[in-house]
């Protein structure tokens, strides 16, 4: 049997609480969070990408969530090869005098792995609940196909475990032609979920939604196809409403996808104004799992 958990990248951005996808009383952080959790079985944390959240912080989530509840942890951006700025960080591991933002290369060896402990400590209140899904590893669009990647990529899900690990690849070269192959095949032979993405194609930084299982755990984000994909702002660039019919054949892909693993998160990330929460509503609908529920495998 293999389970299927829908939810968004996301419970609290701004345009969401503008919405009106919240009760007008539903007014605190635990508040939304627990009314999400009512209707959805998992949620992606993305804010961790921007800082390492507090343990206290991580607390207030599991205390706002039922038994059951997943979530999905993006990785600090430091850590995925993206500039980070320097503000992002603690306050005692930032380097002095230096640049507005840091790569790992800014950092002495000992401030790069308190970073990494302090990481792991702050999941630590999702670990002990059994609330954590995957951490999830999103490479910056240069990180190009290559030995060196590789390493880099393994390196940093040795970090994560015994935790399950969660791989997107942002670059095309991971999947022209028969390095899709190659790269699914080595995702598979170190056990890392192939996060698939359905997204705008054409662009420089697109990749084709491959679904296919390379571990026990498969990954599928949906972030719409806005034609304002290159160019456009955050919202511009993400928003996009799925129709019924485009909905209907990625449940038939889903259902296949699920077969292939033991579970499998769906995560819609055309967060702009409630849409994500409204599509993913209608895709548990067509899956039949508005909440965690088995399927046939």
């Amino acid at each position: 049997m293999s389970v299927i958990k829908v939810g968004t990248s996301s419970w609290a951005d701004r345009t969401l609480v503008r919405s009106g996808w919240y009760p007008r009383e539903v007014n605190t952080p635990a508040g939304r969070l627990g009314h999400y959790a009512e209707r959805f079985a998992l949620v992606e944390v993305d804010t961790s990408y921007y800082a390492i959240p507090a343990p206290e912080t991580v607390h207030g989530w599991v205390d706002a969530t039922p038994d059951g509840f997943t979530f999905d942890v993006k990785a600090f951006s430091l850590f995925t090869g993206h500039p980070t700025p320097v503000g992002t960080l603690p306050a005692d591991l930032r380097p002095a005098g230096g640049p507005a933002q840091v790569r790992r290369r800014d950092l002495p060896t000992e401030a790069y792995d308190e970073l990494w402990h302090r990481f792991r400590t702050a999941l630590t209140p999702l670990v002990a609940a059994d609330r954590l899904g995957a951490v999830l590893l999103q490479f910056p669009p240069w990180l190009t196909r290559g030995d060196a990647a590789r390493r880099r990529i393994a390196e940093l899900a040795s970090r994560c475990r015994p935790w399950r690990v969660a791989v997107e690849l942002r670059h095309g070269s991971w999947f022209d032609g028969t390095a899709a192959l190659e790269t699914l095949a080595f995702l598979r032979e170190h056990d890392l979920t192939h996060c698939a993405v359905d997204m705008p194609q054409g662009h420089p930084s697109s990749v084709p939604p491959i679904p296919l299982a390379t571990a026990g755990l498969a990954m599928i984000r949906f972030h719409g196809h806005s034609t304002a994909w290159d160019g456009g702002d955050k919202e511009e660039r993400f928003r996009y409403a799925y129709g019924d019919e485009e909905l209907r054949r990625w449940s038939e892909v889903l259902v296949d996808l699920a077969d292939q693993a033991d579970e499998l998160h769906v995560l819609f990330n055309n967060c702009c104004a409630g849409q994500a929460q409204r599509d993913a509503e209608r895709m548990a609908g067509l899956l039949g799992v508005p909440a965690a529920r088995s399927v046939p495998s």
